[in-house]
């Protein structure tokens, strides 16, 4: 029997890191051809991140341009793969989680009737703007694709509730998982010489932004709240790794260039990202996958977003949602240094099993045997 031929669309770094972990699982199986089609939709950062797990893509629509709007974004994004897909038609097409590259690969799939899978299925906030365009886009995936492979319970009632038939769900635990126990479990060192001098006793805290809703007046109060955490503390060093958006790192830079014991950097290679979250006491972010990567190493997170889509980290207790406000956000990050976490590792998001769960669902979707068992957090 031909190989089933899967492509994925992807173009960010979370992107890259989520789906990873699927496209080695399944290299390992005879009965599949995985490919990658990258949109390009964050061109330096995702390219470093397919050299770390031996990932290239077979297509590159190199949609990116300075300044563009969303609306350009989309048509080029699907302008793209039309002429993928028609001259390179697969049996399936995965996306993942809720970028401009993933709507527009699940819309894809559905202009040219190919069955669609989607990876972390089901997060919400439930405010239609909050994150932006995110939130949409994960709704607007959820109706499109045809496979949904749900990070968790919450994730899976979430989809019930908006109609997605019970047998078309999988909870498989988050992939983020699956990449961060690989990557740690290679890499014990780190590789960038400011870390390797800079991370040592004391207490350490890291600190990324990108959202879109927080850009201007969100992530200066962000930069601002680092400045009074080093003056509370003295025993305090910051690492901030910059996102290269001019519209975050001109912000940034402004506030803390010259601010000691706080090191701007570039984007870190992903092993080195990882590692340094791993020896984070706090860690200051409005990212999605951070929240999931620091739960899974037991390292509390305060998010500097009025929402999540991941509750998962407030209720277990390793979260705080503390907005973009420099005052809320100081606050939170001395509770947490002050009254202390126990270090435990939240198994809410998933146990480094979630890409065999989803090839083995995927083995059965095209008539092979496979042998599903659902996640449960504990």
């Amino acid at each position: 029997m031909p190989e089933i031929s899967v492509a994925f669309v992807l173009g960010t770094r979370p992107e890259v890191v989520k789906l990873a972990p699927v496209v080695l699982a399944l290299q390992r199986r005879r009965e599949f051809l995985p490919w990658i089609v990258h949109t390009g939709q964050h061109r330096e950062m995702a390219e470093t991140f397919f050299s770390v797990f031996g990932l290239s893509p077979r297509y590159d629509l190199q949609v990116m341009v300075e300044q563009q709007s969303l609306f350009y974004l989309t048509s080029r994004i699907l302008e793209g793969l039309e002429r993928v897909f028609r001259s390179d038609r697969p049996d399936l097409i995965v996306v993942q989680g809720d970028t401009t590259s993933a709507f527009c690969g699940a819309l894809a799939s559905f202009y040219l009737r190919i069955p669609c899978a989607h990876v972390e299925a089901g997060l919400r906030t439930f405010a239609k703007y909050s994150p932006f365009p995110e939130e949409m886009n994960r709704v607007l995936i959820g109706r499109l694709a045809d496979l949904h492979f749900a990070p968790t319970p919450r994730s899976r009632e979430n989809l019930l509730r908006e109609g997605i038939p019970n047998d078309r769900i999988f909870v498989t635990g988050n992939t983020v998982v699956d990449a961060l126990f690989a990557i740690l479990g290679r890499h014990t060192t780190f590789e960038h010489p400011v870390l390797a001098q800079e991370v040592q006793d004391g207490v350490t805290i890291t600190v990324t932004a990108h959202r879109r809703e927080n850009w201007g007046k969100g992530i200066a109060e962000v930069a601002l709240a680092v400045r009074d955490l080093v003056v509370l503390r003295e025993d305090v060093r910051v690492f901030f790794p910059l996102h290269p958006n001019p519209l975050v790192r001109e912000v940034v830079e402004r506030e803390l260039v010259s601010i000691p014991r706080v090191f701007l950097l570039d984007a870190l290679p992903y092993p080195d990202f990882v590692r340094l979250l791993a020896k984070s006491h706090v860690v200051v972010s409005d990212s999605g996958g951070v929240q999931e990567e620091a739960a899974a190493l037991g390292i509390p997170v305060v998010v500097t977003r009025d929402t999540t889509e991941r509750p998962e980290i407030i209720e277990c207790g390793l979260g705080v949602l503390a907005g973009c406000q420099r005052e809320s956000i100081v606050q939170a990050v001395m509770d947490f240094l002050e009254k202390g976490v126990a270090q435990r590792k939240a198994r809410v998001f998933g146990d480094g099993r979630a890409a065999e769960r989803i090839v083995q669902v995927l083995l059965q979707f095209f008539g092979f045997p496979g042998v599903y068992e659902e996640f449960t957090p504990g």
